[in-house]
């Protein structure tokens, strides 16, 4: 007999959900994670979208730890000496279910992790798991964590984009660096009337998602973001690796400083004190780049199943993963209730996944990565049109002012009609 009926590696969004799950379902639980605590090793500094955690937690709302709530989407195309940025909000974004919350992983984690343990299932922290138990038959059977053998008749890999157990689980080999970016993020302390005022929400309880394009990363395929807490700002870098490897014009670190010292960016964090600094990769390659999600007596589930996607005007992963931890906990329930947790046995989950928006969604924007990856306008070129024009437009100095056909028709000739015509088909295309 086993020691558990399942184990969770990884006590991120998928697997404290799915650990909930599965306690709730009476099954007995145990969740492996390496960090000192739930979140210790999640730097997201980002947003959560409601709908999926309104599944498995109807009143969230009432008891989890949120930031802000987010009221303003903005979007900025940043040139050296300029930038241009898209201010978006509508009440459509405080619908229940529409709406979207800034959080803090550490907290956040260790809340999902609560809801878990006071479901039943057992935690252990600080021991990373480092191969997994597999018979003679190719099914796996447990973990060895530390010194520790501990079976189990299911494991669900929750253990992040990196994870070293994919390949011994599902023949998974890693993916391509031009598929995964290094993201690096501050979180910067400021007093909440502060924030409110700077980046002009309606009170201390609404905040903004804030994308940064061009300069950002110098031109380098990737990006910046700024999400508000309460009392922080979380800022941060997204570049893609293999971009930033054979292109970049500065190391990653050194992009975050610029953002930092960039005019459109350093008043908005004057005065704050830096109280986090992290580091972490991230997929970027979607569906393109999915392992197999089950195999004999095991499922995968968000960041080790590559569950995550940058549109470039939106980001989504923990949505992602909170919906398959969901449905992994779910299924890996019945799984066991009907004693096959074999691959065949565990196909359920593959398929509430495919009737569910995280396929679906994954499989909508699947050109999306390798068009973005070409989309090298998008961060050098576009944002100094943009600028050119929006200085013809705003600036008066005395002289005799031309026609905005004449004003705009150069620097439109300057990136090439060809090249704006062949940008705009791909994206239609890809989205």
């Amino acid at each position: 007999m086993a020691d558990f009926d399942a184990i969770v590696v990884g006590s991120g969004c998928a697997g404290s959900v799915a650990a909930y799950e599965l306690a709730k379902a009476g099954k007995s639980i145990l969740v492996v994670e390496r960090g000192n605590f739930a979140g210790a090793k999640n730097m997201t500094g980002g947003r959560v979208y409601s709908h999926a955690l309104k599944e498995v937690f109807p009143d969230f709302e009432q008891e989890a730890p949120l930031e802000r709530r987010i009221t303003h989407e903005r979007i900025s195309m940043m040139a050296p000496d300029a930038n241009f940025t898209i201010d978006f909000s509508s009440d459509e974004m405080n619908v229940a279910g529409q709406d979207s919350y800034a959080i803090l992983r550490a907290p956040f984690d260790q809340w999902l992790a609560e809801k878990a343990e006071n479901a039943g299932a057992e935690y252990i922290y600080g021991i990373a798991v480092e191969s997994l138990i597999i018979d003679e038959t190719g099914k796996v059977g447990g973990v060895m964590a530390g010194e520790d053998e501990i079976t189990a008749d299911i494991v669900l890999l929750c253990d992040g984009v990196n994870s070293l157990l994919t390949e011994k689980a599902v023949g998974y080999k890693r993916p391509p660096a031009s598929a995964i970016a290094v993201g690096i993020k501050q979180t910067i302390e400021l007093p909440a009337a502060v924030i409110t005022d700077r980046v002009l929400s309606g009170s201390d309880d609404e905040g903004s998602a804030w994308l940064f394009a061009g300069d950002a990363t110098k031109g380098t395929f990737g990006g910046g973001f700024m999400y508000t807490n309460k009392e922080s700002i979380s800022l941060g870098i997204v570049a893609g690796i293999e971009a930033t490897m054979n292109h970049g014009k500065a190391p990653v670190y050194q992009m975050l400083e610029n953002l930092k010292a960039h005019p459109s960016v350093a008043p908005l964090i004057k005065g704050g004190k830096i109280v986090e600094h992290s580091g972490h990769m991230v997929p970027e390659g979607g569906v393109n780049i999915m392992p197999e999600l089950t195999g004999d007596g095991v499922l995968l589930a968000g960041e080790s199943a590559m569950m995550c996607v940058n549109l470039g005007y939106q980001v989504r992963g923990m949505d992602f993963a909170i919906a398959a931890g969901m449905h992994a906990g779910r299924e890996a329930a019945k799984a066991l209730d009907a004693g096959d947790t074999s691959k065949t046995g565990l196909h359920g989950y593959v398929t509430a996944l495919e009737g569910s928006f995280v396929l679906k969604d994954l499989r909508q924007f699947q050109k999306v990565p390798a068009f973005m990856e070409g989309f090298t306008r998008m961060f050098d070129g576009y944002p100094q049109m943009i600028r050119d024009m929006m200085n013809g437009m705003f600036i008066v100095d005395g002289t005799p002012v031309q026609p905005m056909k004449k004003q705009m028709l150069p620097i439109v000739k300057n990136v090439g009609y060809l090249n704006l015509l062949k940008d705009a088909r791909g994206a239609m295309k890809a989205l």
